[in-house]
């Protein structure tokens, strides 16, 4: 009996690239021995992706939809797409095409030697990336593998295969923020990482901003570690005992006689330092309860509005 293949793909204004990326994924999955579905996640793109999808949906029976009702994210568009795969391995990947699929013989080859997880990261030597693009990338990875409880490949991608036990335990998984590239490290398992050349993209531009790519950052190192909160605490503490150092020059002033000369700019720019630092070290504090206080309400990561699983799934049984 055939093995099955879910590629799940998470799309967000990608119109202009859902055809050519079916056709492609078509021309190397039919070199395969493997039954395979396609499961794009529109998720809550503003142009006619939607329109795209279903028109590729009617003449490919291999190509399913799931439209969530709003703009969740990436990683919660994954969830959704892991959550309703049926494959005996799921495969994640973008639709800009920028995640070669001429890589899926490879990763397939790995999967069958027993390798649980076969996950991907860019080279070095990424002629599409820019200078800041490279340089946020590796402060980026820097800063998260400082940070938090994990260590993950500078351009680790989300262009990855999964087994199916280790696709079962991440849908158990509901917690907010979900970091799937972090995510995948975590469950443990078997896992062997592959390094590549991204494409350029098909059509299209990124849509990750700096302020996005440091959002992205901050919680992935809070959803992984408590680190931030240790720093705090010796900041705190390091501060407290350093005034303490400026308790003998009290004393010392006091019983010589000395005249203390008193100067506003240093102590207004002494106040602003430490109220600046007490607002930083309640920030991280607070931001921690934030997360607490959203896992708390247990919201579903996301709602889908439409798809067309069951009816396929219906007309096959028919």
């Amino acid at each position: 009996m055939k093995k099955t293949l879910s590629i799940v793909i998470p799309t967000f204004n990608e119109e202009k690239n859902i055809a050519h990326l079916v056709n492609e994924l078509d021309r190397i999955m039919s070199l395969t021995e493997y039954d395979y579905e396609y499961l794009f996640v529109n998720d809550g793109s503003k142009d006619d992706t939607m329109a795209a999808l279903k028109t590729v949906a009617w003449s490919n029976p291999k190509v399913y939809y799931i439209e969530l009702s709003r703009n969740f994210g990436k990683d919660y568009a994954l969830k959704a797409g892991m959550d309703m795969a049926k494959g005996d391995a799921v495969i994640t990947m973008d639709a800009d095409l920028q995640h070669p699929p001429q890589l899926l013989p490879l990763m397939l080859k790995y999967w069958e030697d027993g390798y649980d997880v076969v996950y991907t990261y860019r080279e070095e030597s990424n002629p599409h990336a820019g200078s800041f693009q490279k340089m946020a990338s590796k402060m980026f990875y820097k800063f998260i593998n400082r940070l938090s409880d994990l260590t993950l490949e500078n351009g680790i991608s989300d262009f990855r295969l999964m087994d199916r036990k280790v696709v079962n335990e991440i849908q158990k998984i509901t917690e907010y923020e979900i970091f799937f590239r972090g995510m995948t490290k975590w469950v443990g398992f078997l896992q062997m990482g592959i390094p590549y050349t991204p494409a350029a993209r098909h059509t299209g531009e990124a849509s990750y901003s700096f302020s996005k790519l440091l959002k992205l950052a901050v919680g992935s190192i809070m959803a992984f570690s408590v680190k931030p909160l240790y720093i705090a605490t010796g900041l705190g503490l390091f501060f407290s005992v350093a005034s303490l150092l400026y308790v003998p020059y009290i004393l010392i002033s006091y019983f010589c006689g000395f005249d203390a000369i008193s100067g506003w700019a240093s102590i207004i720019a002494t106040v602003a330092f430490f109220g600046g630092l007490q607002l930083l070290v309640l920030g991280i504090i607070g931001s921690y309860l934030g997360k607490i206080f959203i896992q708390t309400k247990n919201r579903p990561n996301y709602i889908v509005r439409s798809t067309n699983m069951v009816q396929k799934h219906d007309i096959v049984k028919l």
